[in-house]
C-alpha cells in the first residue's frame, strides 16, 4: 500500500511567538515533494534542514492565500533552491490570481536583479527560477507521475483556497485558513486525512470568526461531515502552544476518529 510522509515545518497562527508559520511537506510514493504554504522568513529552510531535507527538492508549492505568514518565506526558499539545484527545474508555484499579483510585488521588493514576466521569475542570467500558474476553483493540476491537486474555495479572504492532494491513492486535504466552510466539507469527502486549522476553542469563537478562522469545534464538525479517517489540527495560537489538549478535546466532541495537534517538525505517515 502506498504511503505519504507528512512533515509539519510550521504550525503557528499568524501572531505565534513560539512556532514557525504555516508550512507542510507531503512526500508522495512517486517521489514528488509538495510544499503546502511557504511560512515566513527562514522557517521552511531552517526546519527542513533539521528534518533532513535538501533545498533542491522543493519543486512544487501550493499556496492557500497571500497573507504574509503563509507566503513571505518564498523568496528565501527560491534563493536556496536555485543555489542548490545547479541549473535544475524552477520552483512551480500554484496559487490564485490575486495571490499571484501580491507574490510578484513580494519578489519585486525582495529580489533586486530578478526579472518578472507572465510565466515566472528569472535571475540575472535569464534562467527561470520560479514558474507560476494561477489556478481556478475546482481545477486539478498534475504535480508528479501519480500526484495531483485540486483547489477549492474557503472562507477567509478573497480567493483563499484549500487543497485536496491525491498521492497514489491517498487523499490529503489542507484547509488553509478558513471559517467553517461547506465547500471544504464537500472537497474533503472520504479523504484519508484532513489537516485543518484550529484557532482556539469555542470560548474564542467570536474573535476567530472576526479574523476568518475556525475554532477546534469547527474542525471536528468538518471532519465528521466529510467522513475523513483522521484529523490533524494546526495553525495554533499562543494560548494553546504549551497545552493543546483542549483543542483535541473540543474536536473530539464532533469527530470520533483519531485527532492530534501538529507541532513544528511533527512527522506522520499515512496510507
Amino acid at each position: 500500500m502506498p504511503s505519504v510522509r507528512i512533515t509539519f515545518l510550521g504550525t503557528g497562527a499568524g501572531e505565534s511567538l513560539h512556532r514557525a508559520h504555516t508550512a507542510i511537506t507531503l512526500d508522495a510514493p512517486d517521489g514528488t515533494r509538495v510544499l503546502l504554504d511557504a511560512s515566513s522568513g527562514n522557517s521552511v529552510m531552517r526546519n527542513a534542514t533539521l528534518a533532513g531535507m535538501e533545498p533542491k527538492d522543493f519543486c512544487q508549492l501550493l499556496l492557500s492565500h497571500d497573507h504574509a505568514d503563509h507566503m513571505s518565506g518564498l523568496p528565501l526558499i527560491q534563493t536556496m533552491h536555485t543555489r542548490a539545484s545547479d541549473g535544475g527545474d524552477p520552483i512551480q508555484v500554484h496559487c490564485s490570481s490575486k495571490a499571484l499579483e501580491n507574490l510578484k510585488l513580494l519578489f519585486q521588493a525582495t529580489s533586486p536583479g530578478m526579472t518578472l514576466d507572465h510565466e515566472g521569475l528569472r535571475n540575472s542570467s535569464g534562467r527561470q527560477v520560479v514558474r507560476w500558474t494561477p489556478i481556478d476553483d475546482g481545477q486539478q493540476i498534475g504535480l508528479g507521475p501519480n500526484t495531483s491537486a485540486t483547489r477549492f474555495p474557503v472562507d477567509h479572504i478573497d480567493q483563499a483556497m484549500g487543497w485536496r492532494v491525491e498521492c497514489g491513492g491517498v487523499s490529503i486535504v489542507f484547509s488553509g485558513d478558513t471559517k467553517f466552510s461547506p465547500s471544504l466539507v464537500d472537497a474533503a469527502k472520504g479523504a484519508r486525512l484532513l489537516i485543518h486549522e484550529a484557532y482556539g476553542t469555542e470560548t474564542s469563537r467570536e474573535l476567530a470568526e472576526q479574523r476568518g478562522h475556525s475554532p477546534a469545534a469547527d474542525a471536528g464538525r468538518a471532519a465528521a461531515l466529510a467522513g475523513v479517517e483522521e484529523l490533524i489540527l494546526t495553525h495554533i495560537t499562543n494560548a494553546y502552544h504549551i497545552d493543546p489538549q483542549p483543542l483535541v478535546d473540543e474536536a473530539r466532541q464532533y469527530f470520533d476518529g483519531p485527532v492530534s495537534v501538529a507541532y513544528d517538525l511533527y512527522q506522520v505517515t499515512v496510507d
